[in-house]
């Protein structure tokens, strides 16, 4: 192949990138490379159960991410474009319409932890905003001698997650089914998913490890060590188990990167 037909080539595949980039620039609902940390806060503070976002995904130039806010977590889909077909879930969409006519429709998704989302509304790109300002009345420093180098920004992680674990008794050590709750860095356990209060709180800000555990006669376990308990839980397949790890793994060397 010539030099001429490869730029050719290269020419025209930027070209029908482009093209599919300003079909998706019609969707109201498409965030652009809204990242996956700006989507869970703006879905969690200003969505509701069951709204949901398109955006771009990191994984490549055809991949995207259908994030949805279920109670008060939000998950991620993987939604993948090949030519003008689009792929999500078990389903292809031969063109953008009927991709969005899909949703129209107030599909329902099932996770692998068992969660069950119903697809209520699109969460629009465009929100009207008052251009209403605080005045300011005192403006001093509170310290000196300080630089920009002394200025850190910092945030919790977000990384929610939720379902159902079974968790061990701390003195009768029998096993009893509760709703966890991942945010920011804690993690919530309920008596079942419609309880609104916690029985317990758990700061992971306290938390010194997580793993696998083979020391009980249940498969799928994993502990939570604190200095004061360990707590055992237990996931319901070896893959909800992982994805439970992953996450509490991942927060708790966001809070050592903090600390």
């Amino acid at each position: 192949m010539s030099e001429s037909d490869t730029a050719g080539s290269v020419r025209s595949d930027t070209s029908t990138q482009d093209d599919h980039e300003d079909e998706l620039e019609l969707l109201g609902w498409f965030h652009h490379d809204l990242s996956r940390h700006a989507t869970e806060a703006l879905l969690l503070s200003n969505g509701k159960d069951g709204s949901y976002l398109l955006r771009k995904s990191h994984e490549g130039p055809n991949s995207y991410a259908l994030s949805v806010r279920a109670k008060d977590s939000v998950k991620h889909f993987q939604v993948t474009r090949s030519g003008t077909t689009y792929t999500f879930g078990f389903n292809e969409f031969q063109s953008i319409k009927e991709f969005v006519s899909h949703f129209a429709n107030q599909p329902l998704l099932g996770s692998e932890t068992g969660t069950i989302i119903v697809l209520k509304c699109p969460y629009p790109r465009e929100v009207e905003e008052p251009s209403i300002y605080e005045s300011v009345r005192v403006h001093t420093a509170m310290q000196s001698g300080r630089t920009e180098n002394d200025l850190v920004a910092n945030a919790a992680s977000l990384g929610t997650k939720e379902g159902h674990l079974m968790k061990q008794g701390a003195i009768i050590k029998n096993w009893k089914t509760r709703w966890f709750t991942l945010n920011r860095n804690e993690l919530k356990y309920f008596k079942d998913k419609m309880c609104v209060e916690p029985i317990r709180t758990l700061d992971l800000m306290e938390c010194t490890g997580v793993q696998f555990d083979y020391s009980q006669e249940k498969v799928n376990c994993f502990c939570l060590v604190f200095p004061e308990r360990t707590f055992y839980l237990c996931g319901k397949t070896g893959v909800e188990t992982d994805e439970w790890i992953k996450i509490l793994r991942w927060k708790l060397a966001q809070i050592k990167k903090s600390r």
